[in-house]
């Protein structure tokens, strides 16, 4: 077996600026997110303007908000899934309520927020939630945490108002499961063909090369992805898990020049496409019998590894003790951001916090990037939020209406680039404390301005302060024990499928980790997923 050309203390510092400021095409369901977030806002408000109590809307938000979650899954994992984050959601706010109520100390309150933020941003990252991550989750438990009046009485009919809006999102997030029940599945099938057919594209027109590498990574990534939300999905998708197999098939040959599994670019965009359109999912073509084989070793692999994997989920707190370092980090830079904000004499310190717990991503150049776009972003924001106030205040009605406006385009700008979309996140958030009274607006400004960029210095230098060295030593120590299972007799019986399960697991799970950490150098993504098709073909033996 030969090394691997890991150095994991090399570091490799960059900070862009033209390409953190780059717009992306429209994400392909910008919309889902978008109208399900303004549609469970939208109840939520109309039915407290009807019942005179506009004061409960941050309580109300807690629950609908969470709308915005779970867009990329099944259904049946949508909806366990958005059960949770609405959980998640409540049990911050509770917290948050609870040290409003017991302390009128803003050092106190800023670390409880700070904490959660950590909390927050490690259970979500575990637990691969998803858009919008830990930031919502943080700025409705921060806000609360700061709630100027709250007595201990109230919370339980606070946190109350927020399980309604709660279960508000989850009927909205589930409703289009009964109009296309496979519909993420076949998005992320769809995605896949098409990253499998550009990186065929590229190959033929450009051979080797940077672009072809960047493609078949694409490909990979997106095959990946897909697997996930496919296996998600039950027993109930076999046509669609064949069609990726072939998707598979294709990402893996054409950059080493071999046939691609008897479909072209052509054949893949077209797949994609009849997917998209809900029409009947498309059957591959018989190809040759090497590949016919592979592919049928691919499918008994991996839903061997499916049937393997059905244990219980490690406890929250296993994986809290797993992520400590994330807690530490982001509640180390938010604390920061706070505390600096809070002895400046800012009004809203929570802002800062949510700030910090923002800017915090897998390595520097990429927080370095967020840092970035989030100032930008936030300036432009409250530029924004000066030319629109004046419109909200007409009335309750125009507030509402402006509130779920910015929240609809937020959706749609954000999958461009992050920073336009905070150009809409932040007037969204500084209306949202309109509901509570009227505020100058000169004020209003100068927080929001003075916490973005206290909390993303804070962020920022959280994440140069505290890299994990050993990302890449993780990747490394997996993927040679997987080789090395791949290799061995591992004999028959449950023993050998469950050491090679995990290997698969864990490999999976320490390049997740180590993408983009900037003290690690480049991960062998190739190697990655050659290993990982091979132990899918090994597993497939040993359940035979």
């Amino acid at each position: 077996m030969s090394a691997i050309p890991f150095h994991p203390f090399r570091p490799r510092v960059r900070m862009p600026v033209r390409a953190a400021l780059r717009l992306a095409p429209l994400g392909d369901i910008w919309h889902k997110p978008a109208l399900s977030g303004v549609t469970a806002l939208a109840v939520v408000l109309v039915a407290l303007l009807v019942a005179g109590r506009l004061d409960l809307t941050l309580y109300a938000s807690a629950g609908a908000m969470c709308a915005l979650y779970g867009h990329g899954l099944p259904y049946a994992a949508r909806g366990r899934a958005l059960g949770w984050v609405v959980l998640g959601m409540l049990a911050g706010t509770g917290v948050a309520l609870v040290t409003a109520a017991l302390t009128e100390s803003v050092a106190v309150r800023v670390g409880v927020a700070a904490l959660l933020a950590g909390v927050h941003k490690a259970v979500c990252d575990a637990t691969r939630i998803g858009p919008p991550g830990n930031v919502v989750l943080t700025f409705i438990a921060a806000s609360a945490a700061f709630v100027p009046v709250q007595r201990l009485g109230d919370v339980p009919v606070h946190v109350g108002v927020g399980v309604a809006g709660g279960v508000v999102a989850w009927l909205v997030g589930m409703v289009p499961g009964l109009f296309r029940a496979d519909g993420p599945e076949r998005i992320a099938v769809a995605r896949a063909l098409e990253a499998a057919a550009r990186s065929a594209q590229v190959c033929d027109e450009r051979g080797g090369g940077g672009d072809a590498a960047q493609a078949r990574h694409a490909a990979a990534t997106a095959v990946n992805a897909a697997w996930q939300t496919v296996l998600r999905a039950g027993d109930r998708r076999d046509g669609l898990r064949r069609l990726l197999v072939r998707a598979e098939t294709v990402a893996a040959r054409v950059g080493h020049g071999e046939p691609g599994g008897g479909v072209d670019a052509g054949t893949l965009l077209a797949w994609a496409h009849e997917l998209r359109k809900d029409r009947p999912v498309p059957v591959p073509p018989a190809c040759d019998a090497r590949t016919e084989a592979a592919e049928r070793a691919e499918l008994a692999g991996i839903a061997a590894e499916r049937v393997e994997a059905r244990r219980p989920a490690r406890s929250p707190l296993a994986l809290l003790a797993r992520w400590w370092r994330v807690v530490a980090m982001v509640s180390a830079g938010a604390a920061l951001a706070g505390w600096v904000s809070m002895a400046l004499g800012v009004g809203r310190p929570y802002w800062a916090v949510v700030t910090a717990a923002a800017v915090f991503a897998a390595n520097t150049t990429m927080s370095w990037s967020r840092a970035l776009q989030r100032v930008i972003g936030n300036l432009l924001g409250v530029a924004l939020f000066t030319l629109i106030v004046p419109v909200a205040r007409w009335g309750a009605v125009a507030l509402i209406v402006a509130v779920l406006v910015m929240q609809f385009v937020t959706e749609a700008a954000i999958t461009r680039n992050y920073w336009l979309g905070s150009v809409f996140v932040a007037p969204t958030a500084m209306l949202m404390t309109e509901f509570a009274g009227f505020e100058p607006v000169s004020a209003l400004v100068a927080d929001r301005w003075l916490d973005t960029c206290l909390g993303a210095a804070a962020g920022l230098l959280a994440c140069v302060l505290l890299p994990d060295r050993r990302a890449s030593v993780r990747v490394r120590d997996g993927l040679e024990r997987l080789e090395r299972l791949v290799e061995e007799p591992l004999g028959e019986g449950r023993a050998g499928r469950d050491r090679l399960r995990a290997a698969l697991v864990e490999l999976r799970e320490a390049a997740d980790l180590a993408a983009g950490e900037w003290w690690s150098a480049t991960l062998p993504q190739e190697r990655i997923a050659a290993a990982e098709r091979a132990g899918h073909h090994r597993l497939a033996e040993l359940t035979a």
